[in-house]
């Protein structure tokens, strides 16, 4: 990258599960480069995980103590993984394709709810979450701010907690799979994992932010070369369209409102920090790894192992590295994700 002035970014991480540690290792090689500063992230599930230990960690020392964060977090989450006897565990060993644990256990979860398999409404992410993150302290430092996306259950609309609403609770509510636990009560309203209709939302990022570099670390593979034919394959697959089928809403509006702008200007009497400002002068851009990720399978989504976690975060790493060689002389000049395949 050219230069050595800071160019901000704004960062907006998806969430896949155990692949979120896909996204620590695309945040590991970001905070190495100094001339990038990251003014604001929303995120989803896992995406929401990394993006509150993120942003607290740099809130608290900087760089290095950001790093240090997320590198203890995903430690925590795969020691947490290793106790998965009963149901007071993460439920990561039963992803493994084909063995009796994952049959019992998938069999178990179309019979059962969480209400009546987990009663205690245990989850050692709540725990891990709670003592990593100063969640008292994160909403009193809004650099950078953090907006955390969840699905209202009665509703089915996209509930949105900004920054100064930040909670363990509501971070677990945007992370909350329905077939595993109960659902997160926040002032008597029920939440579930934000995936579901925003992975992750950009919009609080195009009005809020007065940055115009919005980087998508995306975890679910976007395309793939075969026609699904098994029903393992199947399934993956309608997981992956499902996780990813609001982002490309979102994309494609995003891409839509560009171009009419483009042709036509801006609406008679609306100026600078209008949301058709804000969206002109959008430059987006893409992290991702689809080949890789598509060759792991959904259910390795469940896997929290050390080694898988370590692989997901090589990957990352090195993804990042990439696309930093390729188009991080881009940022603050033009976006490097071209929207003409979401029109």
């Amino acid at each position: 990258m050219s230069g050595h002035h800071c160019r901000p970014i704004d960062l907006a991480l998806q969430g896949g599960g155990a692949h979120g540690a896909f996204t620590w290792g695309v945040l590991d090689r970001l905070l190495d480069d100094e001339r990038l500063q990251i003014t604001a992230i929303s995120g989803t599930s896992a995406g929401a995980m990394n993006a509150v230990v993120l942003a607290h960690g740099l809130a608290k020392g900087g760089r290095h103590e950001a790093k240090q964060a997320l590198l203890r977090f995903w430690t925590r989450v795969s020691q947490a993984s290793a106790w998965s006897q009963g149901l007071a565990g993460l439920f990561w060993d039963w992803a493994v394709p084909g063995s009796p644990l994952a049959w019992t256990m998938e069999w178990m979860t179309r019979t059962w709810s969480p209400y009546q398999l987990n009663p205690l409404d245990l989850n050692p992410l709540r725990d891990i979450l709670a003592e990593e993150v100063d969640f008292e302290f994160l909403r009193a430092h809004c650099g950078p701010r953090v907006f955390v996306s969840a699905t209202h259950v009665q509703s089915g609309r996209l509930r949105e907690f900004r920054h100064e609403e930040l909670t363990v609770d509501a971070v677990m509510a945007s992370a909350c799979l329905p077939l595993l636990f109960r659902a997160v009560e926040i002032d008597g309203e029920a939440y579930w994992d934000g995936g579901y209709v925003a992975n992750p939302s950009l919009l609080p990022l195009i009005t809020e932010s007065p940055c115009s570099d919005l980087v998508l670390v995306q975890i679910n593979p976007a395309c793939r070369p075969e026609v699904p034919t098994s029903a393992r394959d199947i399934l993956d697959r309608l997981n992956e369209i499902t996780f990813n089928s609001s982002l490309l809403k979102e994309l494609r509006s995003i891409a839509l409102l560009q171009q009419l702008l483009a042709a036509e200007g801006h609406p008679a009497g609306v100026g600078a920090g209008s949301l058709f400002h804000q969206v002109a002068r959008l430059r987006l851009h893409r992290i991702d790894a689809t080949e890789d990720m598509a060759q792991l399978g959904a259910a390795s989504k469940l896997n929290a192992a050390w080694p898988m976690i370590q692989r997901l975060h090589t990957i990352g790493r090195d993804t990042a590295d990439a696309w930093l060689q390729q188009h991080g002389a881009h940022i603050g000049r033009k976006s490097t994700l071209d929207l003409a395949h979401c029109l």
